[in-house]
């Protein structure tokens, strides 16, 4: 069931994802060589309840039957989702997607944002660079009258362009009083394809493409999705609203890039 959100809606919903933005952008703060994704993990949770919200990740159940241990997910290099945070330090070249989720005052809000650590080669700068750029041309097609199709051949036809794989297995979602609500939306699809998209539709669009091939596996831990030939993923994500025209973003990378380009 897709379910359109009232203005009002759109609003907790935006406060949601901006409490997932501030929350990345305090990961950025401390995001170097030597860190470990679990320190990043304690910062994230704690930051998220002191603000009022719970980390919708926590506890999130699998298909398998265990529960997400952490409150991010944090998935480095060849990983593409859903990487567990663990105690290996992050070194110089890594990059690793934070992928973030909260729920305030009922509402969910849902983000993720590739970080660069410390210095990294022009080749994994440019996977970065386009799949953010994927992002916001399939942003650019959230509007109303358009299909869903017209955002996933977007972010399809960007990151194709130049090479690299587009990740199957998983797909953006609805979001509202769920994290994961439908409509589905993949990263990859036919112009003028699926639902008609209406104003006050909100979804996630998250594009997850890889600088090798688009096949993935799953690690052993049951959570961890990695690229099969080992090369390395990247994922941004944001959560947005459809309106006339234009859409309107509700989670931001503002804070977090203004904190990276403060501490280059």
């Amino acid at each position: 069931m897709v379910y359109l959100k009232t203005d009002e809606e759109v609003e907790l919903l935006r406060k949601a994802n901006l409490l997932v933005g501030a929350t990345l952008a305090e990961l950025a703060k401390v995001i170097r060589p030597g860190v470990t994704t679990k320190e990043l993990d304690t910062i994230a949770e704690t930051f998220i309840r002191d603000n009022g919200a719970i980390p919708t990740f926590k506890g999130f159940p699998n298909p398998y039957g265990s529960s997400f241990p952490a409150s991010i997910c944090t998935s480095v290099n060849n990983q593409v989702v859903h990487g567990i945070p663990n105690d290996t330090p992050l070194k110089e070249g890594d990059i690793v997607s934070v992928d973030c989720g909260t729920k305030l005052n009922g509402y969910c809000g849902d983000s993720c944002y590739t970080f660069a650590i410390g210095e990294v080669s022009d080749e994994v700068k440019k996977l970065l660079n386009t799949t953010k750029e994927a992002l916001y041309k399939g942003i650019e097609q959230a509007v109303v009258g358009h299909r869903l199709g017209d955002i996933s051949n977007a972010v399809q036809t960007h990151c194709e362009a130049e090479g690299y794989g587009v990740v199957r297995e998983f797909v953006g979602h609805g979001i509202g009083k769920e994290m994961h609500e439908d409509p589905q939306v993949p990263n990859y699809g036919r112009r003028g394809n699926g639902m008609m998209l209406k104003s006050g539709l909100c979804i996630a669009i998250e594009p997850m493409i890889t600088m090798g091939t688009k096949e993935i596996y799953m690690q052993e831990d049951r959570w961890g999705i990695v690229t099969r030939d080992g090369k390395p993923a990247a994922h941004y994500e944001h959560s947005i609203c459809v309106r006339k025209g234009k859409a309107d973003i509700l989670s931001s990378f503002e804070e977090i890039e203004k904190v990276l380009r403060l501490n280059h």
